[in-house]
């Protein structure tokens, strides 16, 4: 039987996490080994993935076989890359995105080899465009058929493309930027 010491509270950054695998591993800043974050433990924070390289906030345990994180706290998108701004949005007021309302979506694909997908906007006929660089930016790695999202669109050169998404559950912690109709 495993005996659990009680949980410490560490920052980090996510080394990577695999979603098929369901497990990744975080680095703590403070150094020492490598921590187990499962995928169950997403889900207690209302999320299915995480982006290599998001900086994590966690509750931690060391137990006989290793360190694992039991809690997240709180998820930082990775600071973007060179390259991850999309020619889409170089045109965009960052001021002017951060006042458009988050809308209720379902996922209806994505494929991350293909580094695109589409979501359903309530209420919108449209389909939104969802690009990888953008669920990068947003913290996340991968999406599902069928999952519920919130996410910013905007005018694209070829129609409504995602600017910023989240998962519902962590969209409704601030109820206040949700626009549902």
């Amino acid at each position: 039987m495993l005996k659990r010491q009680s949980a410490e509270r560490v920052s980090g950054v996510v080394k990577w996490f695999d979603p098929a695998r369901g497990f990744g591993f975080v680095v703590s800043d403070d150094g020492g080994p490598d921590i187990l974050l499962h995928a169950n433990v997403l889900r207690n924070y209302g999320q299915s993935t995480v982006a290599d390289g998001a900086r994590v906030e966690i509750g931690i345990q060391r137990t006989e076989r290793g360190v694992q994180a039991v809690e997240v706290f709180a998820i930082q998108p990775p600071a973007p890359g060179e390259n991850a701004v999309l020619e889409d949005f170089q045109a965009v007021d960052p001021e002017q995105l951060r006042r458009t309302a988050l809308r209720p979506a379902r996922v209806k694909w994505f494929d991350k080899a293909k580094g695109f997908g589409f979501a359903n906007v309530f209420g919108l006929e449209e389909d939104v465009f969802v690009h990888i660089e953008v669920l990068r930016a947003s913290g996340l790695a991968d999406l599902v058929s069928g999952e519920a999202v919130a996410l910013r669109a905007i005018e694209g050169r070829r129609g409504l493309m995602a600017a910023e998404i989240c998962h519902w559950d962590q969209a409704l912690t601030d109820a206040t930027a949700v626009q549902l109709s």
